[in-house]
Formats: C-alpha cells, sequence, structure tokens
C-alpha cells in the first residue's frame, strides 16, 4: 500500500481523485491546512505526492520546493492550465510529471502506477509484510491500519515482524528473545512478556482486537 498525499484546495474534485485514487489500493490524504502543507507532508510521509499548482496562499511550485528540500519523494503537478510554459516550470521545479485538468481517471491511475513503479519497485510492491488489513512497513519500522499510522519501538516493532512474516504458525518465546537479542543486549524473560503487552494495547488502540494470540508454554501467533 502506497501513501499519497493529494494538495488540492478543489475538495469536490479531491474526493473524486481520492477515490479513483483508492479503489487501486492506495492510502490517500487531503491536505486541509494549505498554510502548513509542509508540516502536513513531514506527518504524512508519503511514497507521492499530487499537487495543484494554484493554492491558497503559496502555489504548488512553492511547496514543490519546499518538500525537494527534505525529500526526493515523487511529485506530479496538476493544473487546468496545461500549457508548455507551465510544464516546463513543474519539471524546473523538481516536479515528476504533470497531469492537465480536467483530470482523467484512466491517465491519473495510469502515471501514479507508473511513477510508483519506477521509483520504489520494478514489482510494484513496497517492502511491507500485510494481515487483517494492518501494514507493517519493513523502511521506517510503521504499521498501518484502517487510515492511522502507529509508530513501534524497536522491541514492538521486532516482535510484530517476526509474528507476521510466520502468521498462521506459532513462534516460540526463545525465537522472539533471539530477535530482541540482536543488539548483544541481555534480554530476561520479562522484558518479552511486558513488550509483547505493550503492543497489544498499542493494536488494541487502533481497532486490532485479539490481533496476537498466545499458546501457553509454546509462544504466540498471529491468525
Amino acid at each position: 500500500m502506497y501513501r499519497i498525499l493529494l494538495i488540492e484546495d478543489d475538495f469536490s474534485l479531491a474526493r473524486v481523485m481520492k477515490q479513483q485514487i483508492e479503489a487501486w489500493g492506495n492510502e490517500v490524504r487531503l491536505v486541509s491546512d494549505f498554510q502548513n502543507v509542509l508540516g502536513e507532508f513531514k506527518d504524512y510521509e508519503p511514497h507521492l505526492v499530487l499537487v495543484d499548482i494554484m493554492l491558497p496562499f503559496f502555489n504548488g511550485y512553492h511547496w514543490c520546493s519546499e518538500i525537494r528540500r527534505i525529500s526526493n519523494v515523487p511529485v506530479v503537478f496538476l493544473s487546468s492550465a496545461s500549457d508548455n510554459m507551465n510544464i516546463v516550470m513543474a519539471i524546473n521545479m523538481g516536479g515528476d510529471d504533470f497531469i492537465a485538468k480536467p483530470v482523467d481517471p484512466n491517465v491519473l491511475t495510469a502515471k501514479i502506477q507508473a511513477i510508483l513503479r519506477r521509483s520504489y519497485d520494478l514489482t510494484g510492491s513496497l517492502p511491507v509484510l500485510e494481515h487483517r488489513g494492518a501494514v507493517l512497513n519493513l523502511a521506517d519500522g510503521s504499521l498501518s491500519y484502517d487510515g492511522q499510522r502507529m509508530e513501534l519501538t524497536k522491541n514492538e516493532f521486532r516482535i510484530l515482524q517476526t509474528l507476521m512474516e510466520n502468521k498462521g504458525k506459532i513462534v516460540s518465546r526463545d525465537t522472539l528473545m533471539m530477535k530482541l537479542w540482536q543488539d548483544d543486549c541481555y534480554v530476561e524473560e520479562n522484558t518479552l512478556t511486558v513488550n509483547v503487552t505493550r503492543l497489544r494495547k498499542k493494536l488494541e488502540r487502533a481497532g486490532l482486537t485479539a490481533f496476537i494470540t498466545t499458546k501457553v508454554g509454546s509462544g504466540y501467533l498471529i491468525l
């Protein structure tokens, strides 16, 4: 699942585009504060940005420049002014592509899919593990579920990664403790119990109840 940030002040169009993009299994966030676009970008950490040229307060060129100071994430411009001058300006300002308005749904989908494939993986996949709608991003150690993004501690991430890699199978406590012992720091039995308990609470707060099952005397598993 790819995260896409849509910076578009025509909310009717934005909602239609969001629906179209999400139909292909991606996740979309609409920018709501056009004075703090960079803040929303940092918070969401998208894999791709769609940005209109004409926006309140600052135009799309400005925000593309700001994003380029901190990230190489693909940026695609949207504009009803699809003349050569705007297209050249968009590319020169760091944009990766340009989509003319009115937006053709097929062109939108094709361009997004092509750019994501080019930018991340020739197979179109990200280094992620998925189960019951929960997506664990192996690149940044975060977990996404139902539009929410959760930060995990190093130990929580290692536990969840191991369980999701072996979903449907019991993972012994010894195996999990070995995962937590990767930094040559001794891990007590109680350390694993405490981390699993914290991880469960974090998952439950996000709506993932009974995600991790305890098998007494054996270990843990996810079904």
